[in-house]
């Protein structure tokens, strides 16, 4: 468990004065953050390549790799850019992936997996419904030419936190390699290689660690980094060509996000400074708190039970009352300085709110203060959910 936050004064707000981004990344980032932007760097320069060896570093420093036995390989790009990079370089030409999806990022990594012409079968739980480490295992008995499994950390079409301990246990104890997409938790969300195997993982600047948008990274096992040579459909997506790049000379192969890395080696000195993982995890947990309990006191239900709820971002039934109209509170919630985001939810209409980024308890109050005038802007008397809501959320109690 993440230890209790406690803070007493406030964050300071975004000094330009625009909303907050209660999304999942891109978010709202700190002002020393966007400062650090402000300089050029060369990116073939020593000063340079010593800050892309202390951002790896400071990345390795999260999984508690003691042995040493993994690297980090910041690659160009977005999320998306970056799981099909682990997925390319990772799986051999004639591996075959299981594929577990609960939402559109795992549907996502499948789309990939079409698109790179590897075999793949899929266990696909529907949108909201986690994926169990038994039935991992019942897969992988019943089909030996699986090599590989991945699997989504947070998912947050819904905001699940997926149970990854019991999915790498059934794939650790079956002799089979384990990827990673902990895209929006990793940095708030444990995920140290003494407790979850992994061959491979892959995040992005722009998530937990509150950097901004511009590259990712895969921390992977030295020996997958090295057995990953020639696996690659893509020149510019190989992480072991970036790898071993980087390795030799200490610098990117092509033109790297300059500006982007200065602001995520100013991100990961904040990171440490507040605590670390455990420390980011606790003020996103408190934000979540916060936020959910003020929701429900204005009748708002979750989608989720608490038991899979995650740090990271909460989806929201629509209230069923007929005065309300998603576009228009999004419209309201944005004047008042909020940002949320539209649901993902096929069944019934849904909206999501964001625990992460430079925001605390006393900003997460003040959102529920927003919702609360913003329902009675519209006119709704009530935000409970409609019957087909509550009936969507039994299904994840069975």
């Amino acid at each position: 468990m993440a230890p209790e936050f406690s803070q007493t004064a406030p964050l300071e707000a975004p000094a330009l004065g625009e909303p907050y981004l209660l999304t999942p990344g891109p978010l709202t980032t700190a002002y020393s953050v966007k400062q650090a932007m402000l300089r050029d760097w060369g990116s073939w320069d020593a000063d340079f390549r010593a800050m892309t060896a202390d951002l790896r570093r400071r990345l390795l420093a999260l999984i508690g790799d003691d042995k040493g036995d993994y690297d980090c390989v910041p690659m160009q790009g977005s999320g998306s850019f970056c799981v099909e990079a682990m997925l390319g370089s990772f799986v051999p030409k004639d591996g075959k992936v299981l594929v577990l999806a609960n939402g559109a990022y795992g549907l996502r990594a499948a789309q990939t997996m079409d698109y790179l012409g590897r075999a793949h079968t899929l266990i696909d739980k529907g949108d909201y419904l986690p994926p169990r480490g038994d039935e991992v295992a019942a897969a992988l008995d019943a089909d030996p030419a699986i090599t590989h499994v991945i699997a989504i950390h947070c998912e947050t079409s819904s905001g699940i936190l997926n149970p990854l301990a019991e999915i790498s246990d059934a794939v650790h104890s079956r002799g089979r390699k384990l990827l990673v997409d902990s895209m929006s938790a990793f940095g708030a969300v444990p995920l140290e290689v003494s407790r979850i195997p992994y061959e491979a993982m892959v995040s992005s600047a722009n998530k937990c660690i509150e950097g901004v948008p511009g590259f990712g990274f895969v921390i992977a096992k030295k020996t997958a980094l090295d057995a990953a040579r020639g696996n690659s459909h893509s020149l510019s997506l190989d992480v072991h060509a970036q790898w071993a790049t980087m390795e030799k000379t200490g610098q990117w192969r092509f033109t790297p996000p300059t500006h982007v890395v200065a602001a995520f080696i100013e991100a990961l000195k904040m990171h440490e400074a507040e605590g670390g993982v455990a420390a980011r995890g606790a003020r996103y947990t408190q934000n979540r708190d916060v936020m959910v309990t003020g929701m429900k006191e204005l009748g708002f239900e979750t989608l989720l039970s608490d038991q899979w709820l995650s740090p990271i971002i909460v989806t929201f039934f629509c209230p069923a009352d007929p005065n309300f109209v998603f576009s228009k509170f999004y419209d309201l919630m944005k004047d008042k300085g909020f940002i949320i985001y539209p649901g993902k939810l096929t069944v019934v209409d849904s909206f999501r709110v964001g625990c992460i980024g430079r925001m605390d308890a006393h900003v997460m109050r003040r959102v529920v203060e927003a919702a609360g005038q913003s329902l009675a802007e519209m006119g709704v008397t009530s935000a409970a959910p409609p019957s087909a809501a509550l009936d969507e959320r039994s299904k994840l109690a069975a």
